[in-house]
Formats: C-alpha cells, structure tokens, sequence
C-alpha cells in the first residue's frame, strides 16, 4: 500500500487507542514482536508498597505482566531511610540505580551502592534497608512473586 506496512498500521492505531483511552502503564515500555522488551527504568513511577511498618517510605512497580514473562517479575523500587523485615519466598537480584541498599541478615550487613547486584535466595529472611534514598531494580524467580508472600 504505497510503503505502508503492517507495523506502521499497527503503531499508529496503538498510539491512537493510547490517547483516546490512556496509557495504562505510565511508563516507557517497548515490546518488539519477538517479544524483546525494552524498559526505559527512567520512566518508571513506583507506587507505595505496604511493608506493614507505618512511616516507611517504600515504593514499587512491576514492569512485566506475567503474559510477558511468565518465568521472570522484574521491577523497579525506591526506598527512602527506611527498613522493613522480609522473607523471600522467591529468589530476587538486586541491581542498585542509585543510592545505598543494605541487606541485614542477623546482625551482619551487605552494603550495596550505585552498580552493584545482589542475590537474596529463596527462603532467606532479611531486612531491607535504606538508610538515605536509594532505587533499584529487582529480579525475582518465579515471576508471580506477589502471590507466594
């Protein structure tokens, strides 16, 4: 049709559904139809997240539907001076964006900055701590890690 493709149809009709309906995510979210997905974490607006401690400034949102990834959750979270107790019922990685995330376990701490990562095994019970701001992206196995908590 006078260069005008499939995708080009399909994109134009997605951004129009947007506008008319809104996005419903509320953050940059690519998904090639491979199934590559591609996150722009920048964009990514966490909501408050009951730790169960009233004070806490603890914030998350997933990023992936489990009919994208039925295997892997990934996320993005912020917290701010604030530690909450937590045991995984499911494998997580940590990578720090920004700040200082410390993982107590006991009386010991595993101190981790902007860069580093973090594997917190299923069945361990820690503190997740921030003592100023800090943000970071979890990666949890299985991906329906909300329901086994």
């Amino acid at each position: 049709m006078n260069g005008i493709s499939k995708e080009m149809i399909e994109e134009i009709v997605k951004k129009v559904v947007e506008t008319q309906i809104g996005n419903k995510e509320e953050f940059t979210k690519e998904v090639d139809k491979s199934g590559v997905i591609s996150i722009k974490t920048e964009t990514v607006k966490p909501e408050k997240f009951n730790t169960g401690k009233d004070g806490d400034q603890v914030y998350l949102k997933n990023v992936l539907t489990l009919d994208e990834s039925p295997r892997l959750g990934c996320g993005v979270m912020e917290m701010k001076e604030s530690t909450f107790d937590w045991t995984l019922k499911y494998d997580e990685i940590c990578y720090v964006i920004d700040g200082t995330l410390e993982i107590v376990i006991e009386d010991r701490k595993v101190v981790n900055k902007k860069g580093d990562m973090v594997l917190i095994p299923k069945g361990t019970s820690i503190k997740f701590s921030a003592p100023g701001e800090c943000r970071f992206i979890y990666v949890v196995y299985p991906a329906n890690w909300e329901e086994t908590v």
